[in-house]
């Protein structure tokens, strides 16, 4: 095949800033480093690797592991050999495992030993590390890997988080990634002199294609950790080595509330970057009042657009906190009503996109496709309002909005409502099926100390209409996420849709 000398591929990332910085440190994991021109000729064998398993252009090649260098490498490889690599969260067992792996038609699972057990039997397994035989120890012996790809071509199938139904795998181009990995190092402003970490699973988009990829772009010094432990992040920053942090929200709560959150030396964090799910207005005030020099970014998209779609910069929280920002450099964006007509600024509608970012459509899913790609643009399915300015504000998911009596109550607000009060660890809104109100909006939370349902709702009810006050509230242990962070809500409303007063929704 002959190299396409005007396009960008994924692998070429790496390749470029092996030649144009060769010995400075990429990768720290554990207690291995790689050079920028090691780990492009570890990219290589690898590549060389697979392709001598018996794989062919096009074949799909699931990633079952969990954070590594040698998960990053198998990435880089594929993309290098002309594979379609499926990344899958480690925490898939069973049916929702052997879903992926059916569904994508991979010929081989890279897999962790821990996990390799899981894996359907009849599917073919490589260890990724820890093992003989495994990916890590091939790459002992270099081996030269030229083969040019077109930047056209498929090289991952991002899985959507499936929130609201079974997931579908996103087509991803080369082309789409690499305009993305632009659009993040402009609006993010990475930089060669970040010391990132990266605690979060390198399966999902957010870590690996808005900030590794983006980064060893720009060729900074990544450090690459098994995941988002406070006390390991802590002492990154406090040893100087890390100074730039990407987290979902969920993972920002935990840190806050951790001990040592209050008294550690965190003022060697410059950058601070959350997303993948809403932050509560709440707890980002907490934050920036704890730690007021940090720069806040908030990081908004989804699976089929890379998944950088817009961001809300340092400079730009100060009244606007509940926004997600503006679009970023290859995207544009609309808010439209139920006909795809542009609604005025201020007006509730879909958000929808173009960009050269967005996949190519859904894996086996034509009909799917279709539907989501309509009149030239995407629907996203998220529910927002567009300012003067520019600036989005998400409201919910289309498919979240609750209809109570008859008037469309957003549950974000309800939840921001919720989090104010010192009571609520983490709270999710959802309605439930009621005789009355047609689905009554329902609190389900997780209690921080003693706190009692009255004392909710009359919090709520002071900061609410009385139409978006909760009806109820639940309590639980823990509320169901995906692989992302992104509660799951039809969760929730399975599980309790047949709630009542008399039951424990903890034993539910």
């Amino acid at each position: 095949m002959t190299t396409d000398v005007r396009g960008s591929t994924v692998d070429g990332i790496v390749r470029r800033s092996a030649r144009r910085t060769p010995e400075r440190t990429a990768l720290r994991y554990a207690d291995r480093t790689w050079t920028y021109a090691e780990l492009d000729a570890a990219v290589s064998t690898a590549a060389a690797e697979l392709v001598a398993c018996g794989l062919e252009d096009g074949d799909r090649v699931a990633a079952y592991g969990h954070n590594s260098d040698v998960y990053l490498i198998a990435f880089l490889a594929c993309a290098r050999a002309g594979l379609v690599h499926v990344p899958v969260n480690q925490n898939l067992t069973g049916d929702d495992l052997a879903y992926i792996l059916e569904d994508s038609g991979s010929a081989l699972v890279l897999a962790d030993p821990g996990l390799a057990h899981r894996v359907p039997a009849g599917v073919a397994v490589r260890p990724l590390r820890d093992a003989e035989g495994s990916l890590l120890a091939a790459l002992g012996t270099p081996r030269p890997f030229d083969t040019g790809r077109d930047a056209r071509d498929v090289v991952q199938f991002l899985y959507t988080s499936g929130t609201t139904a079974l997931p579908k795998g996103a087509m991803m181009t080369h082309r789409a990634l690499v305009h993305e990995y632009v659009s993040a190092i402009t609006a993010l402003d990475l930089e060669e002199s970040d010391r990132p970490v990266h605690s979060l699973p390198l399966y999902h988009s957010a870590q690996m294609h808005v900030f590794l990829l983006p980064y060893l772009a720009v060729g900074a010094e990544n450090v690459i950790i098994d995941g988002p432990d406070a006390k390991t992040v802590f002492d990154l920053v406090e040893a100087g080595r890390a100074d730039s942090l990407f987290a979902t929200p969920t993972v920002w709560i935990g840190l806050s509330n951790h001990p040592d959150f209050a008294t550690r030396d965190l003022g060697g964090l410059r950058k601070a970057y959350y997303g993948a799910s809403v932050m509560p207005v709440p707890v980002l005030e907490r934050l920036r009042e704890r730690l007021p020099g940090l720069a806040f970014y908030n990081c908004f998209g989804q699976s089929e657009i890379g998944p950088l779609a817009t961001v809300l910069g340092p400079d730009e929280h100060e009244g606007r906190m509940d926004s997600c920002g503006r679009p970023v450099l290859f995207v544009e964006a609309k808010v439209v009503d139920g006909n795809g007509d542009e609604v005025p600024d201020g007006t509730a509608g879909e958000v929808v996109y173009r960009s050269p970012q967005l996949c190519e459509g859904y894996w086996h899913r034509a009909a799917e496709t279709r539907e989501a790609f309509r009149d030239g643009w995407f629907r996203s399915g998220d529910l927002a309002v567009r300012d003067h300015e520019g600036y989005f504000t998400i409201v919910d998911r289309v498919k979240d909005v609750i209809n109570s009596g008859g008037v469309l109550v957003a549950s974000r607000q309800v939840e921001d409502a919720l989090y104010t009060h010192p009571g609520v660890a983490e709270a999710a809104v959802v309605g439930l099926p009621d005789d009355r109100w047609i689905e009554a909006v329902t609190a389900v939370v997780v209690p921080r100390g003693e706190v009692t349902e009255e004392e909710l709702l009359a919090h709520a009810r002071d900061k609410l209409a009385h139409f978006k006050a909760p009806k109820r509230v639940l309590f639980v242990d823990e509320l169901p996420r995906n692989a992302s962070g992104k509660i799951l809500k039809r969760e929730l409303r399975d599980r309790f849709g047949a709630f009542t007063p008399s039951a424990d929704p903890r034993s539910a």
